[in-house]
């Protein structure tokens, strides 16, 4: 592969490994988002709404580690300012993922919300992955020497 593409994925890492990385993080986070999800509300009987609010917060620590690892391979120690731009980026797009899941269920309240967990999800991810490329791990300008 030429050295063109680097417009889809960051430095040296390869086009593909970045995407595959993004899909696992993604894949991960979407899995803790769903077991806690229905946990809450198939064992405890929290309402989808309120159970969601929950999986969400677990679900993006777990996204914010896996995609450091995985879809941008980071070798440097996280630091508090790339954890708060992740967390913006990742609220942003939970605030989207959330509020078109709570239009569903109220839109169409016999959907299961597994169902419209993942429909919320997909659309909130191209705003995910936008914000994390070009906000949360960036590639930093190095100082000259």
């Amino acid at each position: 592969m030429s050295a063109d593409h680097s417009r889809f994925a960051p430095g040296t890492q390869h086009a593909v490994r970045h995407a595959l990385g993004f899909l696992l993080s993604g894949l991960i986070a979407l899995s803790v988002d769903a077991l806690v999800l229905t946990i809450l509300t198939g064992l405890f009987s929290v309402h989808p709404i309120l159970a969601r609010l929950a999986a969400i917060s677990l679900a993006m620590v777990a996204g914010w580690l896996s995609h450091r690892t995985f879809t941008f391979a980071l070798s440097v120690p996280p630091s508090l300012a790339e954890f708060l731009r992740y967390a913006g980026v990742g609220w942003t797009a939970a605030a989207i993922n959330y509020g078109l899941f709570v239009l569903i269920l109220l839109a169409r309240p016999a959907t299961a919300p597994l169902l419209a967990l993942v429909v919320s999800s997909l659309v909130a991810m191209v705003f995910s992955y936008l914000g994390m490329r070009f906000a949360a791990f960036r590639d930093r300008p190095r100082a000259p020497r």
